[in-house]
């Protein structure tokens, strides 16, 4: 039997992802889930840098990073170092600092190129997976499971579902592009 609930989870999980990559991407101001994909040596063990300290924002441009334990400082130092956000880490020995200088207008430019190329591979995987659910509503088909009307009902439903999905992408790519573009 054909069903469509469970490639409407599986595109849902896809949109939620992509919206989730969008909150790392930097934009004008300080936001602590750039440093999600941020990993820091904890004693041999590879850590996101919120499990071994506390991030907050001070003053919307800056973050500062208090770790839970000062034996930290320098791994997370060199994880920032080692990142691709661009930023040098200031050390006072209790806390690393994060400044974050003004977006230039060709950064925010290549901003919004990255962005728009994450929306596209989030369209694409949303694409992927209605290309599944066809090629399964097909197969039930086949096996007798659907009528030729139901079929086509099913196919019908997956292109609607596709389609919402795809707005659902280009509805969080504006967003973020405005906020990216706002000085």
């Amino acid at each position: 039997m054909f069903e469509i609930k469970s490639f409407d989870e599986k595109m849902s999980k896809s949109v939620a992802s992509f919206q989730k990559d969008l909150e790392t991407v930097r934009a004008g101001r300080a936001n602590p889930r750039i440093l999600d994909k941020l990993t820091v040596d904890n004693y041999g063990t590879q850590m996101p840098i919120n499990q071994v300290a506390n991030v907050t924002v001070s003053e919307g441009t800056s973050l500062v990073i208090a770790p839970w334990d000062a034996n930290n400082i320098k791994a997370i130092e060199k994880a920032v170092l080692a990142s691709d956000l661009g930023i040098t880490p200031n050390s006072d020995g209790k806390v690393v600092r994060l400044n974050f200088p003004p977006l230039t207008e060709d950064r925010r430019k290549d901003l919004v190129k990255e962005v728009k190329k994450k929306s596209e591979d989030a369209k694409v995987a949303i694409r992927n997976i209605r290309r599944e659910a066809v090629d399964a509503a097909d197969k039930a088909q086949k096996a007798s499971q659907l009528t030729e009307d139901e079929l086509k009902k099913a196919k019908d439903d997956v292109q609607k579902l596709t389609d919402k999905k795809i707005e659902e992408i280009d509805k969080a790519l504006d967003g973020k592009t405005k906020e990216i573009m706002t000085v």
